[in-house]
């Protein structure tokens, strides 16, 4: 074969597992995602977040010294690719209602109890009740009962971002960058559940 046709071959070959790559960072905007969930764990727990988002860096950082013929073709995918994957909204009015009330609830009622540690953040983007000691007989029931509506309202909401951005199946991808972010902005002294299933305090 050619050395010109060898290369233009490897050069085909390399833009399509690259392009893949930016497909597949097209499909789920993490930092974006991320992003997103801060602003609303922020406005449930009422406290500026105490650890900020990891951002992505750039996709053309990596790609550097490839080459001029390469590079102009990389700089024509690669900003349409990123241009898609710029903001995750969270803006409508279901989204807005769900936060609301999680908002209320949380300060209203869960927030001690996570302070005493009876409650905590699950591995999976849901709370759980994490030590009934912590509370008396009188008030499992009732802790018991917000911990349900909390998690109705957390799926709710995965579910709801996913969809009002026209990517319904994103909804498991939501839910776990939510659980990672609740427990970054969390304030020191609450518990959390790790991927083992053992609680920590933060």
């Amino acid at each position: 074969m050619p050395i010109r046709t060898r290369f233009y071959a490897v050069m085909i070959l390399m833009l399509v597992f690259m392009q893949a790559c930016v497909t597949i960072n097209v499909y789920f905007p993490a930092a974006a995602a991320e992003q997103a969930a801060d602003r609303i764990i922020q406005d449930v727990l009422g406290a500026a977040p105490e650890t900020q988002p990891e951002t992505t860096s750039d996709a053309r950082s990596s790609l550097q010294g490839i080459g001029p013929a390469l590079e102009a073709v990389l700089n024509a995918v690669i900003p349409a690719a990123h241009a898609q994957q710029a903001n995750i909204d969270v803006s409508t009015p279901q989204i807005k209602a769900i936060t609301q009330r999680m908002a209320q609830r949380q300060q209203q009622k869960l927030k001690p109890f996570f302070a005493s540690g009876a409650i905590g953040f699950g591995q999976n983007g849901m709370i759980q009740v994490r030590d009934r000691s912590a509370v008396s007989l009188a008030q499992r029931r009732s802790l018991e009962g917000l911990v349900k509506e909390e998690n109705n309202d957390r799926k709710a909401l995965y579910r709801e971002i996913a969809v009002a951005n026209g990517h319904p199946e994103w909804e498991a991808d939501i839910r776990n960058t939510f659980a990672k972010r609740w427990v970054a902005n969390a304030p020191k002294g609450w518990y959390y559940q790790g991927a083992n299933g053992q609680w920590t305090q933060k």
